[in-house]
């Protein structure tokens, strides 16, 4: 009899809840579009300025710093998201516990864990919207914004491929492969022509270091020569080329490995160990996209403890003052720890992952004190 009589007020009631799970989820999202829009305008700012010391290099001018600036923007979101997440989900939750409505909820029956299911259902949101702009949007506008100035500072005569170039100095065509951290170049092919065109020479090099002097020391060589009696083959352990790109010139036209989608850097990775090459930049670029959208996840669950825990009582410029701080220290312990781990050569997942996994432990511990 009791059950009966239970069920329809159960059926009038969940309606009501879900009608607060959606007014939390909007306060949250609101708090996140506007933490994340001043930190985007004020990040962007501080790139314009490091951006302006390149305007006047090659054909680099203001208009495609600004064109720079606007394509990398998806770039300095995905960057922001955790902390953004963080922040907006304890600005929200916090001016819902400061005018009494989370209280008000408590009393209507909402328990804390229901809301604490609400604020994780919009978190989910969040992490999708994380995980598209990682391999969806970023990668693509990343990219293009690179390789135009890329082109813009180093001037005519260059074009980009995926990892590498190609370039014209006189009857000369050269073709780099990839182009690694440290001054080294691989897989180099080189195409000497007539002035008629005809295919003269060509030299296939496994690698390259680029000197200070602009020299680029090419190793383990195939070289083939075309003339009318025929093709000549000849192998060289070494050739320099002179009075090419320098390694300052090399940088610029090197696509940082977080700038690679992780289909890409998958692919990545496989051909530079294929080659016996050290992939271990790009399989820590791997990871850590990988685990961004964890990231945002884990600043959700993270703020829960702001409301229902020992900070319940403090203002809600406090508890902004407190996550800002958190949200530093993350920032900082991520990039030593990645530093750390490139230095020890450690594993690449271990690397990316153990932010990710201290940051869920220490929540999950503060919530199970606080429900």
């Amino acid at each position: 009899m009791a059950a009966e009589q239970d069920a329809p007020l159960a059926k009038k009631i969940e309606p009501q809840m879900k009608t607060l799970d959606f007014y939390i989820g909007s306060r949250i999202l609101q708090s996140f579009v506007l933490i994340v829009t001043i930190l985007v305008v004020l990040f962007s700012f501080l790139e314009l300025v490091a951006q302006l010391d390149d305007v006047g290099k090659g054909n680099y001018q203001l208009i495609d710093v600004l064109i720079f600036i606007g394509f990398t923007l998806p770039r300095r979101i995905l960057d922001l998201m955790p902390i953004s997440t963080l922040l907006g989900s304890i600005i929200a939750l916090g001016m819902l516990a400061d005018h009494g409505e989370l209280l008000a909820m408590q009393a209507g029956g909402m328990s804390i864990q229901r809301i604490c299911w609400s604020v994780l259902a919009t978190g989910t949101l969040l992490i999708m919207l994380t995980g598209m702009l990682a391999e969806m949007v970023v990668p693509p506008l990343d990219q293009l914004a690179r390789k135009r100035r890329a082109l813009a500072i180093s001037g005519t005569g260059i074009t980009l491929t995926k990892q590498g170039f190609w370039a014209r100095r006189g009857f000369t065509y050269i073709h780099v492969g990839k182009t690694l951290s440290g001054g080294i170049a691989v897989d180099l092919d080189l195409f000497e022509t007539d002035e008629k065109g005809r295919l003269k020479v060509f030299t296939h090099a496994r690698e390259a270091n680029i000197q200070h002097n602009d020299q680029w020391v090419l190793r383990d060589i195939n070289r083939k020569t075309f003339t009318e009696q025929g093709i000549t083959t000849q192998y060289m352990t070494s050739l320099i080329l002179d009075s090419f790109l320098s390694s300052d010139q090399v940088d610029v036209l090197e696509l940082p490995p977080d700038s690679l989608s992780a289909v890409d850097l998958y692919r990545y990775i496989g051909a530079m160990r294929e080659g016996g090459n050290n992939a271990d930049r790009y399989a820590l670029a791997l990871w850590r996209k990988l685990g961004v959208p964890l990231t945002t996840g884990a600043m959700v669950l993270l703020s829960l403890p702001f409301i229902f825990g020992s900070t319940r009582m403090v203002t809600a410029g406090k508890r902004i003052m407190i996550g800002s701080f958190v949200g530093i220290a993350f920032y900082f312990g991520d990039q030593l720890i990645v530093h750390l781990g490139l230095l020890l050569s450690l594993t690449p997942a271990i690397t990316a992952m153990t932010p990710v996994i201290l940051i869920s432990v220490i929540a999950l511990w503060q919530l199970r004190r606080t429900i």
